[in-house]
């Protein structure tokens, strides 16, 4: 079966959950060539700028390193490294901006960090099955939301739920889905922000960014301390997440909920088929597809 985290083989999975424990046996490592290096930094811009306005970067980020031939746990970590450049860069655009206040949402980002730890340490004892049975549905339900409601844009509309409850529930427990599991964080974010916290897509968008860096610190940390983290793989990505995001986010700023809305349609729906098309799928494992 492969990983239900990064949609390869089951290196990282053991007794049917998926796990951030190493292996027994550390695999060889492959010497990355510069050439290669150079189309991870492409990929990884591509993806900065991606996700800095709809989330889903991972979605190229991880099967990029795949194909150079990084082993399936150090891709993950290695990739919480890069898209730590990519959140912090969008966050600090739509900060400067004025769209998100860092010192205000401190706290938030903090329990976001705390929930994406506690998630990827617990990864061993949550089955990974029925997440990632659901997680197509959910965003499809999610695309769903914000291609056919029409009242939608960059204006902040009524909170149907406080700031306090919202930062103590939903924040680490999406920040935990970010340790466990993973793809989808920003999606649910975003829904989160506008739905419950009756935030307007553009500022939904940097909120979103700002607690997607704080659960990347938490997952990050656990990865560091199990030592399967590519530090020259993961800086050079880096570099590229940073600019990717810088561009993205002033893109974001620029036009608004006409583009994030979009986009975050069309990535919910990217990542709910390439899930669905994972031989693997649990879905498709009980239907017998």
């Amino acid at each position: 079966m492969r990983c239900p985290l990064c949609f390869a083989t089951n290196i990282c999975q053991r007794g049917g959950h998926s796990s951030p424990l190493p292996p027994l046996s550390s695999p060889a490592l492959p010497e990355i060539a510069f050439q290669l290096l150079l189309l991870l930094f492409v990929a990884a811009f591509i993806a900065g700028f991606i996700d800095s306005i709809a989330g889903g970067g991972g979605m190229i980020t991880i099967p990029a390193m795949l194909l150079a031939g990084i082993p399936p746990l150090h891709t993950l970590g290695t990739n919480k490294l890069q898209s730590l450049f990519g959140s912090g860069s969008a966050t600090l655009a739509y900060s400067r901006a004025g769209h998100v206040n860092l010192k205000e949402q401190l706290p938030m980002a903090a329990i976001s960090a705390i929930g994406a730890a506690f998630g990827a340490i617990l990864a061993t004892v949550v089955p990974a099955d029925v997440l990632k049975a659901a997680l197509p549905f959910l965003l499809l339900a999610i695309a769903l939301y914000f291609g056919l409601k029409p009242n939608i844009g960059d204006s902040d509309k009524h909170r149907r739920m406080s700031e306090s409850l919202f930062t103590l529930t939903l924040v680490p427990l999406i920040g935990f889905y970010d340790g466990v599991f993973g793809p989808g964080t920003g999606s649910f974010f975003m829904l989160s922000f506008v739905s419950l916290a009756g935030f307007g897509v553009l500022r939904a968008t940097a909120h979103t960014k700002l607690l997607n860096f704080g659960s990347n610190i938490g997952a990050f940390a656990v990865f560091l301390l199990y030592g399967v983290v590519l530090w020259k793989v993961g800086l050079v990505m880096g570099a590229g997440q940073f600019l990717g995001a810088q561009v993205g986010s002033r893109v974001a700023m620029r036009i608004g909920a006409k583009v994030i809305k979009p986009l975050l349609v069309v990535t919910s729906m990217a990542l709910a088929v390439r899930l669905m098309a994972d031989p693997s799928h649990p879905l498709r494992i009980w239907l017998g597809w």
